[in-house]
């Protein structure tokens, strides 16, 4: 009995070794089927060379029509500008009849003289002369004031200022209060009188 379980086992041994051989061997026949496929298909086609012919244009196109002429007008005709020339006008000889009888000459333009002029006379004769005054005349005070006076067209004396002092106001004021009231000559230019200014002076003296 074992002799024959034993004869079994290595029947069904050999059988499954088989299947694993046949197995392999199918998967290795669809591996190398498959592998030469892809090869096959991998492998790029085949280059095609072509001679291609140079394209020619026809040689029977006529060529373009030339551009189409234009008539250009002539310029306007302008006419030139008139010059007129004045000519002068012929001479004719004109006789011209001179007198003989002389004429006499322009009578002169009478000379029309103005009147002279008069200068501003202020003389202090004519005038009432100032007053001494008193308290000058204790003290001992003398001296010479110039003054000047402006005399009006009638006459008066309408301003007056001192040129030159005698040194003593009181006797400055006095001399020019006193000779402002005195009554001149006025100048006169061309007959008119006129305002003009004159210089007087007038000296204090003490008594003796």
């Amino acid at each position: 009995m074992e002799f024959g379980n034993t004869q079994g086992a290595g029947n069904r041994r050999l059988i499954g070794i088989g299947g694993v051989v046949v197995f392999h061997a199918l998967l290795i026949w669809a591996l190398v089927s498959g592998l030469a496929r892809k090869a096959i298909e991998i492998l790029p086609a085949p280059i095609e060379t072509r001679i291609i012919e140079e394209v020619r244009p026809p040689e029977d196109i006529p060529p373009p029509p030339p551009p189409p002429t234009l008539d250009i007008p002539p310029p306007p005709f302008v006419p030139p500008p008139e010059v007129n020339i004045a000519t002068p006008p012929p001479r004719t000889n004109t006789i011209v009849a001179q007198s003989t009888v002389p004429t006499p000459p322009p009578a002169p333009a009478p000379v029309v003289k103005a009147p002279p002029s008069v200068a501003l006379k202020i003389d202090s004769r004519r005038c009432r002369l100032p007053e001494y005054p008193a308290v000058s005349q204790r003290l001992g005070e003398a001296g010479s004031v110039v003054l000047q006076l402006l005399v009006g067209t009638n006459g008066r004396v309408t301003d007056s200022k001192i040129v030159t002092t005698s040194g003593y106001p009181r006797l400055d004021e006095a001399a020019r209060k006193a000779l402002s009231l005195c009554k001149f000559d006025p100048a006169v230019v061309e007959g008119v009188p006129t305002a003009a200014w004159g210089t007087l002076k007038y000296t204090f003296k003490p008594e003796q």
